[in-house]
């Protein structure tokens, strides 16, 4: 049945180019977007305005010597009428034209019988023909993964999927808004690095030919974003796409947007209130805050001792499987313990434990930030031992950087960073449950 559709529409294009017409052109006369004539609709209607209209037909009614159109051109739908008396070529447009097609129509404004606001056309022109039919027109595009691979086509049949992602672009539009207000300037660090570094993951390797030498790309931006606070900048911000080689679910995708920042002369209760004031979109209300110890010794039941003991990988499996799911209310969890936390300051007295937090809504990691670790002997002790638990095995521990020392050794002023998660705080401020829902074109396997 697919065949045949397309084999009538390739028909129909040649109808177009056989007739003198490019079914192709590089301009469009569109003069009006149809949101603004919907808006100015009576004002245009009576000084007898020509309009031009363009966009994406998304119905056609075949009435004989009427053709009703619905036109949708990304900022509002609108009839269009093209009758035998008023339309030039009223009998050729009537036999080629198709739903998905995108065309242009020029004519005056008018309202129908029924006090419907329709554009009365006088002249067609084709600007893109549709050689495959939409799947509503034959099939439907009913399978959940086969609507992520085709997005562009979900997006199209989904109103309200469009709308999910002009939310999130809304969000990012105010994060940005909210730290220039806050003082912050917006940088750039490099995606492919010799060393992966600045979290615990396992990354993605490539290789760069002319240089003949293995990249990384990025885990997270932090150790760069460092070396510039290094280099004097107070409050920077950096958001961009970070890589990691995991695993897919309604949290994680390998490649997701992330926000990341650095405030020198701040520590990690300052960012806590930074956080709240970026989180407010979607929480107005009172975060929860509870110790991470606290939380394991509730959730997982664990006594202190036993908490103290955990190293790395055990201690953070056990913590995402059995204590986050049970952190529904927003919660500020802090103290993390020094071998989840490479990069981040000891707490005074507590040698153990670090001036970090996590932002936790419904089980899921919306942001974890800390006061920095700035002391680059305790910081290289720190990445020795991430090393050595690297080359025994632990492929997301994170490495060795002697590029990052040596800019330490300098002197790098006290700070506190933050990371947020863009995806998962678009998926809440858009109502979703999983950032499938608000990433345009998830990572997928492979078809076959």
């Amino acid at each position: 049945m697919l065949d045949a559709l397309i084999s009538e529409r390739l028909k129909k294009l040649s109808n177009i180019r056989e007739a003198g017409r490019n079914p192709y052109p590089s301009k469009s006369g569109r003069n009006f977007d149809t949101a603004d004539v919907l808006a100015r609709f009576s004002k245009l209607e009576k000084a007898k305005t020509s309009v031009t209209l363009a966009g994406r037909i998304n119905s056609i009614r075949n009435q004989g010597n009427i053709v009703f159109i619905d036109l949708f051109d990304g900022t509002a739908s609108m009839q269009v009428v093209l009758s035998k008396k008023e339309a030039q070529h009223f009998e050729f447009w009537k036999k080629n034209l198709d739903i998905g097609d995108i065309s242009e129509f020029r004519g005056k404004l008018f309202k129908t019988k029924r006090g419907e606001k329709s554009l009365g056309a006088i002249h067609a022109r084709m600007l893109t023909k549709s050689i495959r039919p939409l799947p509503q027109s034959w099939f439907g595009l009913k399978d959940e993964e086969e609507r992520l691979r085709k997005r562009y086509i979900d997006i199209l049949l989904d109103p309200d999927l469009r709308r999910t992602f002009e939310k999130r672009s809304e969000y990012i539009r105010k994060l940005r808004e909210l730290l220039w207000e806050e003082g912050f300037i917006e940088v750039e660090t490099p995606i492919l690095q010799p060393i992966p570094g600045g979290a615990l993951a396992r990354p993605f390797e490539t290789k760069h030919n002319a240089l003949g030498q293995n990249f990384y790309l990025r885990i997270a931006p932090e150790l760069y974003l460092k070396r510039l606070l290094v280099g004097g900048f107070n409050k920077i911000f950096e958001i961009g796409r970070v890589f990691r080689n995991e695993g897919m679910d309604r949290e994680h995708n390998p490649e997701f947007t992330m926000l990341e920042l650095y405030w020198t002369y701040a520590d990690y209760r300052d960012m806590i209130g930074l956080t709240k004031k970026i989180l407010k979109p979607i929480v107005k209300g009172k975060w929860a805050e509870v110790s991470y110890i606290d939380a394991v010794k509730k959730y997982a039941g664990k006594s202190e001792a036993e908490i103290r003991r955990m190293k790395g990988g055990p201690l953070d499996e056990l913590f995402k499987k059995q204590v986050r799911p049970k952190l529904v209310k927003p919660t500020i969890v802090y103290g993390l313990p020094k071998s989840l936390s490479p990069l981040a300051k000891s707490v005074e007295g507590d040698e153990e434990i670090t001036e970090r937090f996590q932002f936790i809504i419904d089980g899921m990691e919306i942001a974890n930030g800390f006061s920095e670790l700035n002391d680059p002997i305790d910081q290289r002790e720190r990445m020795e031992e991430q090393e050595k638990m690297y080359r025994g095995g632990d492929e997301e521990a994170s490495r060795m950087d002697e590029d990052f020392l040596e800019a330490l050794e300098y002197g790098m002023p006290t700070a506190a960073g933050l990371g947020v998660g863009i995806d998962r705080v678009a998926a809440l401020y858009a109502g979703k449950k999983s950032i499938k829902d608000v990433i345009i074109f998830p990572t997928l396997r492979n078809k076959k």
